[in-house]
């Protein structure tokens, strides 16, 4: 970071949050309290910041604009211009407004992890994707690539892998010998710290300013296996620390991420953001008690708090599904959404648009041996076949992380037979195709809906899987993952054949492109009813270069 910006009041962003086509918004982390305007096309939008745990914050809500607008815009504090900065040699930030003439195109992909880019950190990590795209992107200035929104999903930050050597020094200035967590993010000032590393790289601080992004949590943004199982659970919550890091990775993500993904209305009706609004004479609000008991009940109780939510892309709809938080656990009815959250996907999912896409974390369609080998073993851990095999079971699910869609049978079941009802026109005009992004899996590939016509279904139901940003395989365990997705198909179709209670999935599929194990970040342009889809990687001299390109007409 240059002198200058480290004398400047502007610590984080700006990012480009939510974008339709007649508003944005703009998040800002600043060193002290103040008031943060932004300036564009001779017009200005302010927001005074509030305090969470010492750090301030502003989300400047910008309206009132025309449909595909592109307007290059300026941050200030207190009046002084602080974005961009002086020695600044990336295009000008813009503010981009959806528009519905142009076809969505929408990038995205997941597991990011934090290092530096000198020869030893591409050795461990391999090249970082995003910062990659970034690069590709800033040497577009026509905008002619630029996607229409940026998706992350999940695992943007790693609080229980932490790898980056400044943050362990931070880390360990902060423990006491023996101290536990070790290694580990515990709290809200170690996670705001976690951020800094994941986003002020030049380049990615640049992407995030100008193309408008949209983010979801996964398990590593918290810890590894989050809410696997009611037996996790109840482990977890046994460590002192515990209490601790989930309400932090809650609290945290409500501001760094969670804000900016919320529609102007849906925004005005949040709990913690009427709090904000609820300012009087322009000071400063401190939402650090209401969002510690929100992140606190939100774990407790998930069906009291919502984390999905929606985005109007023009002739698209993207609905982004919490797939961690809102999951039921208990043996008799496991789901990786509950009952309030199935009914809200459920009115989500109606017809009229020309593509659906569904974000989730987890893969929806894993290759059909892994898919069964996790609804065994949720049968298994379920104690289906005694407790000894019990035992094993949920052992197994935590040790391998056999804890995808298809290791929540109930729940994969209401949302197949949620999608194939809008397929089918049950919903209104069904779409082209619905399509699920996801990531988390640390390779990539496309599956497809086979035999579309037994079941009368109109759309192309694919899952378009990219992973990982930046965290790669090693490559042993990439041989043994591409082996056993192929020879698992048969045994585990035997066994699942065997119990009546998984059988014969309703509607089969397969996967038609893939695995890649590259870092990259794939893109999925709409071609009017079709879609073409490309993976991208970074190259060493921040180039990219094509993983795959695939085009579904």
């Amino acid at each position: 970071m240059a002198a200058d910006e480290r004398d400047s009041p502007l610590r984080l962003g700006p990012m480009l949050r939510y974008a339709d086509e007649n508003s944005v918004s703009i998040w800002v982390q600043t060193h002290q309290a103040a008031t943060v305007s932004v300036h564009a096309d001779g017009r200005e939008w302010s927001a005074r910041t509030f305090t969470a745990h010492g750090f301030h914050y502003a989300l400047v809500l910008v309206t009132g604009l025309a449909p595909a607008s592109r307007l290059p815009y300026t941050v200030a504090i207190d009046g002084a211009e602080v974005w961009p900065p002086p020695a600044s040699t990336f295009p000008p930030s813009v503010i981009r407004t959806i528009d519905p003439a142009r076809p969505t195109r929408l990038a995205f992909g997941s597991c990011r992890t934090t290092a530096g880019h000198d020869p030893d950190a591409v050795a461990m990590h391999g090249i970082d994707a995003l910062r990659s795209y970034g690069m590709a992107l800033a040497r577009d200035r026509a905008a002619v690539h630029w996607p229409d929104v940026l998706l992350f999903l999940g695992d943007q930050v790693y609080a229980d892998e932490v790898v980056n050597p400044e943050m362990l020094a931070v880390i360990h200035a902060r423990r006491a010998p023996g101290e536990e967590p070790q290694d580990e993010i515990r709290d809200y000032v170690e996670y705001d710290h976690l951020y800094q590393l994941a986003w002020l790289d030049p380049v990615v601080r640049w992407l995030l300013s100008t193309i408008p992004s949209a983010m979801i949590f996964d398990d590593h943004d918290v810890r590894d296996d989050w809410n696997t199982s009611y037996a996790w659970r109840h482990e977890i919550t046994q460590l002192p620390w515990w209490q601790l890091r989930i309400e932090s990775a809650l609290a945290s993500y409500w501001v760094y991420q969670h804000a900016g993904n919320l529609a102007p209305r849906d925004l005005a009706a949040d709990e913690i953001w009427r709090r904000v609004q609820a300012a009087k004479d322009g000071g400063e609000v401190d939402i650090t008690a209401a969002l510690d008991a929100l992140a606190d009940r939100a774990d407790e109780h998930p069906e009291t708090y919502r984390w999905s939510y929606t985005r109007d892309l023009g002739d698209s709809l993207l609905i982004v599904l919490d797939s961690r938080a809102a999951r039921e656990l208990q043996p008799e009815r496991r789901s990786m959404l509950d009952e309030r959250e199935l009914a809200w996907l459920d009115d989500q999912l109606r017809g009229g648009c020309d593509h659906v896409f569904i974000g989730t974390s987890l893969p929806f369609l894993l290759p059909p041996g892994l898919h069964d080998l996790e609804a065994v073993d949720e049968q298994l851990a379920n104690g289906s076949f005694g407790p000894r095999l019990a035992r094993l079971g949920e052992k197994l699910r935590q040790a391998v992380d056999l804890e995808h869609w298809a290791a929540f049978t109930s729940g994969f079941d209401d949302v197949f037979a949620m999608v194939i009802d809008l397929a089918r026109g049950g919903r209104g005009p069904a779409p082209a195709t619905i399509t699920f992004l996801s990531g988390d899996v640390h390779n990539s590939y496309l599956a497809e809906v086979t035999e579309l016509g037994r079941y009368a279904a109109q759309s192309r139901i694919i899952q378009a899987v990219a992973s990982p940003m930046r965290n790669p395989m090693p490559r042993w365990l990439r041989i043994a993952i591409s082996l056993v997705a192929k020879r698992l198909v048969r045994p585990m179709r035997f066994l699942a054949n065997r119990s009546a209670r998984i059988g014969d999935p309703k509607y089969p599929w397969t996967v038609t492109h893939g695995p890649w194990f590259d870092n990259n970040v794939a893109v999925c342009e709409v071609c009017g009813r079709g879609l073409r889809l490309s993976w991208w990687a970074g190259t060493a001299d921040d180039g990219l270069r094509s993983v795959a390109d695939i085009t579904l007409s």
